[in-house]
């Protein structure tokens, strides 16, 4: 009879916080230049000016950054499965993204892109809910997508911090909640005589 299978992350000790959010911290450090060269690169593309800077090279140094970032999310976060992880993380990026930039724009498609690839390559543990995450990355890009509208560049200036960060909040929320429910179970839980 087989056993069943059990996830590396059953058996790992839960990340520190400050592990967590050196790890978002230093991703989101990569994702600024990526960023900010893709939109960089958006601009050129789509300017009249006979001098601007070509936007091949910006698109190609901000898209190459991309793998670094999931890479120093996963191995940072210790995720289990790092390399498998960031493979997810690229699929889920270009999944999420292209789709989202089409129907919305290319600033609010990188903000849904990035995130999505971040709840992959973030390590999750047993408190964490991945619902929670999605919600985190769709109300960065919804928030995004508005204040672009209403605000213009001010979006620019958040948008790259958003992702990870939302991700980084709700774990942290999971993770109080699931300490308050514990604490709640153990008060209801009858004391046995000695």
């Amino acid at each position: 009879m087989a056993r069943p299978r059990r996830s590396p992350e059953a058996s790992v000790a839960p990340l520190s916080p400050r592990r967590k959010w050196r790890a978002i911290t230093i991703a989101t450090l990569l994702v600024v230049p990526s960023f900010w060269a893709v939109l960089a690169g958006i601009a050129s593309a789509t300017s009249d000016e006979t001098n601007a800077p070509s936007p091949g090279p910006l698109f190609a140094f901000g898209f190459s950054l991309v793998p670094f970032v999931f890479l120093a999310l996963a191995f940072l976060s210790e995720h289990p499965r790092a390399p498998s992880a960031v493979a997810k993380a690229m699929v889920l990026a270009v999944v999420v993204g292209i789709p989202v930039s089409a129907a919305t724009d290319a600033v609010t498609g990188l903000v849904a892109a990035i995130g999505a690839g971040g709840v992959a390559a973030l390590r999750a543990d047993a408190d964490h809910n991945w619902k929670a995450r999605g919600l985190a990355i769709l109300a960065a890009t919804v928030y995004v997508f508005v204040l672009l509208r209403a605000a213009g560049e001010i979006a620019l200036l958040t948008a790259p911090v958003l992702p990870f960060t939302g991700i980084g909040v709700v774990d942290h929320l999971s993770e109080r909640r699931r300490e308050r429910e514990r604490r709640e179970a153990e008060t209801r839980r009858p004391s046995h005589p000695h």
